[in-house]
């Protein structure tokens, strides 16, 4: 009865409306009310988690350096889900993203719930490895409706509208979350974030219907296995890998955790001034992920430019940014912070570029492998670039400006690699055209 209620409102809708904008709005939805909790400027909540943790072992183990201690709860548990993402593409491709994601957002809102209520580590980690993991799904799903229920042409572009969505899902992490924090607390905010989730989930779950192309028929385990193969196995697949890990990685890192305690140590800016920053360049990640997806669609359709094309010279321009950052350039951070933002969101555009190339059937695993590599990438790079800040002294406002140059710098020179691996890897597909 569920399923042909469902079945109706979608031939009712379909008949005066192309029901995948519908699809999109959805996703878009999820991707906004999750935003504060997942990796969006998560740095917000650390020191008054600090404050109320001792951390024990972990404290003790590094030196008695509360943030270090929760940067590593908080990136070992985004490693950790990680390593469950392949599964997760397996249970898109196999039972559909309508009926994965609601599965999996019940698990988000179960680790939102569990991390509201922690006072330990160990709390801290498996609440938000839970969520990274029903979160992580909520992106690969729409990913993957995308790719059921839109042409491959017009990807780029949707897959642009979904980030932008969850764009706002990051200025909701800025000035809005400030304020809710003056009325509630971090513990607050996860136990609405938990309500919030659930509500999602059931909507999904009892709402939204499948597509009609969608065969009940599910293929063996041992064809996904098989199948999964031969994306691991794939040069195209492993020529931007590494660049997009690194990349995403390091946007990810120094947007989430280490852009408002670079702008305080290295810019000197005040909590108002660095508030006000973070807002234009969230701003800014909206409009980049808006108008890069419609400038790759139309390059695409125009030139036949593809979206990791696009995606490549993005992500190289925004070394530069990266390299600004790690000189100490300051004589203007609004624009900086602007063209970080902006650029970093080019980081995207591969996924929609591979979801191209492989066949429809492929598209669940060749997104959250991909996404593994960009979780990893992160998680190394958070850890990675406190473990380079704390080799020089404290100052009296927080760390050496000194130590930001060195780990930034390691960052660009890093990327730098692996646009040199991109570049070498496309000369072999050339040379074997028919390899995937």
């Amino acid at each position: 009865m569920l399923s042909s209620l469902r079945t109706t409102l979608f031939h009712v809708i379909n008949r005066r409306f192309f029901y995948g904008w519908i699809i999109l709005a959805v996703t878009s939805f999820a991707m906004i009310g999750t935003g504060p909790g997942q990796s969006h400027l998560i740095g917000l909540y650390f020191e008054d988690i600090s404050r109320e943790m001792t951390f024990s072992f972990a404290a003790d183990w590094m030196g008695g350096n509360r943030q270090t201690a929760i940067t590593f709860a908080y990136g070992g548990a985004t490693f950790l889900a990680a390593f469950l993402l392949p599964y997760v593409g397996r249970l898109l491709d196999r039972y559909g993203p309508r009926r994965t994601d609601a599965v999996l957002l019940l698990f988000a809102a179960l680790g939102a719930w569990i991390f509201s209520k922690a006072d330990s580590l160990s709390g801290l980690i498996l609440g938000r490895l839970l969520i990274g993991l029903g979160v992580s799904a909520c992106l690969m799903a729409a990913f993957k409706a995308y790719v059921i229920w839109f042409s491959s042409g017009r990807l780029p572009m949707i897959n642009g509208l979904q980030m932008a969505a969850g764009g706002l899902g990051a200025l909701m992490a800025t000035t809005p979350l400030q304020n809710v924090l003056s009325i509630t607390d971090w513990r607050g905010v996860f136990t609405g974030l938990a309500i919030i989730t659930v509500f999602a989930s059931l909507f999904l779950w009892f709402i939204l219907p499948e597509h009609q192309s969608s065969a009940d028929k599910r293929p063996a385990i041992k064809t996904q296995l098989k199948e999964m193969g031969q994306i691991f196995r794939s040069p195209v697949f492993w020529s931007i890998v590494p660049l997009t890990a690194l990349s995403n990685g390091s946007f990810l890192a120094i947007h989430g955790l280490w852009i408002k305690p670079w702008l305080r140590d290295v810019v000197s800016l005040g909590e108002g001034d660095s508030a006000q920053l973070l807002f234009a360049m969230t701003l800014a990640i909206i409009a980049g992920y808006f108008s890069l997806g419609i400038l790759s669609e139309r390059l695409s359709q125009l030139f036949d430019i593809r979206p990791i094309t696009v995606g490549v010279f993005g992500m190289t321009l925004f070394l530069t940014t990266q390299f600004a950052m790690a000189y100490g350039w300051a004589t203007s951070p609004l624009l900086l912070v602007v063209f970080f933002g902006f650029l970093g969101s080019s980081c995207i555009l591969p996924f929609a570029g591979l979801a191209q190339i492989f066949p429809k059937k492929y598209s669940g695993r060749v997104s959250t492998i991909l996404n593994v590599q960009v979780f990893m990438g992160a998680f190394i790079i958070q850890w990675g670039i406190g473990a380079i800040i704390e080799l020089w002294p404290t100052t009296e406002i927080g760390y050496d400006p000194a130590s930001y140059q060195v780990a930034i710098g390691v960052l660009v020179l890093m990327q730098a690699a692996g646009f040199v691996w991109y570049l070498l890897s496309q000369q072999l597909i050339k040379k074997q055209p028919e390899m995937i």
